[in-house]
């Protein structure tokens, strides 16, 4: 039965073996809810299955929660229990997922290993049939050379024996010939030709007599019949029993997701009918600052497995790690195959919490890699939280983000839980550290990097003091184009979102501050609001009275506020292009600019004298400030 039949009818058993779990579960509930509804009780929940493969339970529409009483319990012990909570089934199901997924993984080991041996038989077999083959050609040819050679010799004795056989029956008939004139003479009656024909005959037969005839046998009747040289097909016939050294493997490239933070897995294959007995993977790391011929490079660490696979643990994460193999029989070892990098998963990303920013429809998130080789990509995963404060089972997840920050499109007035993964083709990381992200209001945080020399900023990241100390010569003619040089003042990280931005800023009378917004492009060695792109309220204090200022390009209009603000708050409106500043305590509009953005902007702040500023931001927007 083919490998693939058996492990795809295993798991449907598994799959009907689990539906029918679930229906025997589903007519149990059911029947429970049915004996419930007759007692006017109706706790019931519906359960569904979320993006994560998860139960997720939520209380249906049309019923009410009420108690469930003590006594009663359910006899089958495959129906969920009253006190069972959430967490635990999810944690059962991922149980069962766990088992299923190792039992995938040994049916795939076993199919390789199905595989595997199979290929190696049929070399063999193969390479055995080969091996015959050149035998029966080898005796083939010695037997047609010696047939050969047997019709040579053959053909060599006939024609002496026919030679002989010629040569005997011409001195037959000279002996015949000799004897008939020899009778006929002596039968002669005629002396005078007797006398005559007398001598020449005798002359004659003592002529034939004198000749030598050969009666031996002119060639042996045995064939010569030499021993063949038949060491070639000996050393063939043995040759069958040796098993040559295999050749190198070819080692694969690495596959997506195939590794882990600590771990490998290593494929190689063969391209011959070599026979193996064991592999041995060698892999060190590569270091960047080691050179290739240096004494110093990182030992080799070798493993040695049967399959044409293996996973190497104990690793360092988000590490290159140079790799080969050699294939081994009872013959020799084969060359090392080509060295191929592979890479460990990423350590967890960091995020940077004073880097975040969001508002009611979005949220900004950075991170840091956290690894000192390059990532392929990151992946953010949010989940929204429950008025209880209990995580939603259901996880959205934002993939292939290439650089190290993402702006979330969110949903006001919401919770949520954010992460971040790194991911190489090894696969992706551990989860980052959450953090927590409210869309009641708009979040920022100071740019440091932006504040004027003489400028603190709280640990929190929300206060900014500027002290006695006068401000230093040498301070006002730096120049530097991040930081400000001449107005003691620092900007925040506004979200680039085109909504609506509300945040509050606390002031005191004795101080002189200016706050209001800025683009990025704000030149550091002006004043704010002395440029056309910066607008901004301040407020100076005179020795008759407290005025106040909403500067822009250097101009401000005529306005008198009689009740100095203790908090102000001030509201961006990208869409109607406005900005408005607020007396927060009584509610009190203190006056809008008109503009039409054409940059994303930044919260700014200023002090013109010493004294401190607080900023209050992610809290909700007052109903009066986008009216």
């Amino acid at each position: 039965m083919d490998l693939f039949e058996i492990r795809g009818g295993t798991l449907d058993v598994i799959a009907e073996e689990a539906e029918h779990q679930d229906l025997s579960r589903n007519s149990t509930i059911m029947a429970d809810r049915e004996a419930r509804a007759t007692r006017g009780v109706s706790t019931y929940q519906r359960f569904s299955v979320d993006t994560n493969e998860s139960l997720h339970f939520e209380p249906c529409e049309d019923s009410l929660p009420s108690p469930t009483p003590p006594e009663y319990e359910l006899d089958d012990d495959n129906v969920f229990k009253e006190g069972e909570t959430e967490s635990e089934i999810v944690t059962v199901r991922n149980q069962l997922q766990g088992k299923v997924a190792e039992m995938e993984n040994f049916a795939g080991h076993l199919e390789e290993i199905f595989l595997t041996v199979e290929e190696n038989f049929g070399r063999q077999e193969q390479h055995l049939e080969q091996h015959y083959n050149d035998v029966l050609l080898t005796l083939s040819q010695r037997y047609d050379e010696r047939a050969a050679g047997l019709e040579e010799e053959k053909k060599g004795k006939l024609e002496a024996l026919y030679k002989q056989l010629l040569g005997c029956g011409r001195a037959m008939d000279a002996s015949k010939e000799l004897i008939e004139t020899a009778q006929k003479v002596y039968r002669s009656q005629d002396k005078r030709l007797f006398l005559k024909a007398v001598m020449p005959t005798i002359k004659r037969i003592e002529d034939f007599a004198k000749e030598e005839v050969v009666l031996t046998l002119s060639t042996s009747l045995e064939f010569n019949t030499p021993l063949s040289d038949m060491s070639d097909v000996k050393t063939m016939m043995d040759s069958i029993n040796v098993v040559p050294a295999p050749s190198a493997p070819v080692i694969n490239p690495q596959m997506p997701n195939s590794a882990s933070q600590t771990s490998l897995r290593v494929c190689w294959s063969l391209f011959s009918d070599d026979t193996v007995e064991y592999y041995e993977l060698y892999y060190r790391p590569v270091l960047e600052d080691t050179p290739a011929d240096s004494t110093c490079a990182p030992p080799v660490s070798k493993v040695k497995v049967k399959e044409t696979h293996c996973t190497v643990a104990d690793l360092l994460p988000n590490a290159q790690y140079e790799l080969w193999v050699t294939a081994t029989n009872t013959t020799g070892i084969s060359p090392a195959s080509e060295k191929a990098l592979y890479m460990t998963v990423p350590s967890p990303p960091v995020i940077k919490q004073r880097e975040c920013t969001s508002c009611p429809e979005a949220a900004l998130i950075r991170w840091e890699s956290g690894n000192t080789n390059p990532v392929d990509s990151y992946t953010v995963d949010l989940s929204e939280m429950g008025t209880d404060g209990t995580e939603n089972a259901i996880t959205e997840s934002i993939v292939a983000v290439p650089t190290c920050q993402c702006l979330i499109q969110l949903q006001t007035g919401r919770r949520y839980l954010i992460s971040v993964r790194a991911v190489n083709i090894g696969g992706p990381s551990d989860r980052s550290e959450v953090i927590t992200v409210s869309t009641t209001g708009t979040l920022f945080y100071l740019l440091e990097e932006t504040a004027h020399s003489c400028l603190s900023i709280s640990e929190d990241g929300f206060t900014i003091l500027y002290g006695d100390e006068e401000l230093p010569i040498s301070a006002m003619a730096l120049d530097d184009n991040n930081t400000f040089s001449r107005c003691v003042a620092v900007l925040g990280d506004l979200i680039p979102v085109r909504g609506r931005h509300y945040w509050e800023v606390e002031v005191d009378d004795g101080t002189e501050f200016r706050i209001g917004v800025a683009s990025e492009e704000t030149e550091r060695n002006s004043y704010l609001g002395a440029n056309n792109n910066s607008w901004c309220m301040r407020h100076i204090l005179t020795p008759s009275r407290h005025k106040f200022e909403f500067l822009h390009n250097g101009w401000s209009p005529d306005l008198r506020i009689t009740v100095n603000p203790v908090r102000i708050g001030v509201a961006l409106d990208y869409e109607r292009g406005t900005l408005s500043f607020f007396n927060v305590e009584l509610e009190q509009h203190l006056h809008t600019f008109q503009c039409i953005f054409q940059s994303y902007v930044q919260p700014c702040f200023g002090l013109d004298n010493p004294g401190a500023l607080t900023v209050h931001n992610g809290i909700e927007a007052p109903e009066y400030a986008f009216i």
